[in-house]
């Protein structure tokens, strides 16, 4: 029997749940590398400066899945690009990335991990 969710406003996992970002995984060997993008940027052009950021669709989407999930796939992964800022914060949150390795894009937070 499955358990029932509750659907309040104050379950501090609810929220959480209902943010969706795309993740697309790519495994080589032992290599596996995750793009994972805010859903609302996926197709976005990015101009800040001289800097010119695409959210390409052919890199980062593939599934659409829970900030949570994605972030459990950011933990099974050895190289992680990412870009938005549901789930920049959230890995921040949780310790993967630090602030001070946060690049920002007009405005739109940007990290990579590179496990070795």
């Amino acid at each position: 029997m499955r358990r029932a969710e509750p659907d309040l406003p104050s379950d501090p996992f609810r929220s959480a749940r209902a943010l969706e970002v795309y993740v697309n995984v790519r495994r080589w060997g032992r290599c596996v590398l995750l793009a994972t993008c805010d859903a609302e940027l996926l197709g976005k052009v990015l101009k800040d400066g001289k800097i010119t950021f695409e959210v390409r669709e052919d890199f980062y989407k593939g599934l659409k899945v829970s900030v949570i999930e994605a972030i459990d796939l950011v933990r099974q992964s050895t190289i992680v690009n990412m870009i938005g800022k549901r789930i920049v914060k959230k890995a921040i949150e949780e310790g993967l990335i630090h602030p001070e390795a946060v690049l920002k894009i007009s405005g739109i937070p940007h990290a990579q991990i590179v496990k070795v």
